[in-house]
């Protein structure tokens, strides 16, 4: 191990978990937070990392996690990847107990997170000559579509913060970026959002060449963190090549046009 430490949020399945894989491989020690114990139990059985039960939209489970945390040392990278959508519903029609929730997961929480957390940072800082906050966000706090409400408020709302972290914390050796993901099939991201419909979870990727997977991700915020301590990637948008933008898919195989006018 190489005595660096991170903590990854919503590590129990999906870009999470990948991300915590990703890490252990590079050779940090990682501390995987979710609520989920037995796939955490699962996830540390097969990488080593160190796992917390945890909620992110409990104030009580954060302090017990910056407790735990500030116990044994500093801490080299926070990747805030907790969150997820509910709903396809018009701004019209959709249901505001499903925008809160939204909020509570995808900004709040990373909110709640890095201001407990930043102290440590500031610590593993000191240690290693810079520390990183990764906010994974998505092209939905970049590109509104319909349908996308109360998603899009939210994670504009997470690239706002992000935005606005980064100059406040500017002069210090901590490096803000924002990874966000287009289209990536995971397990559980299309089925939250429907409520568990499988069947149209899965017509989202049906006909989409080669859609993102979490290890696509995990690996772009792996190499951010592992770059020399004065390049900040800053803002990495990942798409598919076959998605030009939220509401823009390709579907079947891609192949080359024809040219026009030899």
């Amino acid at each position: 191990m190489n005595g660096l430490r991170a903590v990854v949020t919503g590590a129990s399945s999906g870009i999470g978990a990948a991300t915590v894989r990703a890490l252990r491989a590079a050779g940090w020690e990682v501390v995987a937070v979710a609520r989920r114990e037995e796939r955490l139990r699962a996830l540390a059985e097969e990488t080593g990392a160190e796992v917390v039960v945890a909620d992110v939209t409990s104030e009580a489970d954060v302090a017990a996690l910056r407790d735990r945390l500030a116990a044994t040392g500093g801490i080299h990278a926070l990747v805030n990847n907790a969150g997820g959508a509910k709903g396809l519903a018009s701004v019209e029609e959709s249901d505001v107990d499903d925008w809160a929730w939204m909020f509570e997961v995808n900004v709040l929480a990373v909110k709640r997170v890095t201001s407990a957390l930043l102290p440590l940072l500031r610590r593993g800082a000191q240690q290693r000559g810079v520390a990183d906050i990764v906010n994974v966000t998505s092209i939905a706090g970049h590109v509104a579509y319909a349908g996308g409400g109360g998603y899009n408020a939210a994670k504009f709302a997470a690239h706002a913060l992000t935005e606005v972290l980064r100059l406040e914390l500017n002069g210090e050796p901590i490096r803000v970026i924002e990874v966000a993901p287009g289209m990536v099939r995971t397990d559980e991201f299309a089925l939250v959002r429907f409520g568990g419909d499988r069947a149209r979870a899965d017509a989202v990727y049906e006909g989409v060449p080669e859609p993102l997977v979490a290890e696509d991700i995990a690996a772009v915020i792996a190499d951010a963190v592992l770059k020399p301590r004065h390049v900040d990637l800053d803002l990495i948008v990942v798409k598919p090549v076959a998605q030009a933008a939220p509401y823009r898919l390709a579907k079947g195989p891609l192949h080359v046009r024809d040219e026009v006018g030899g």
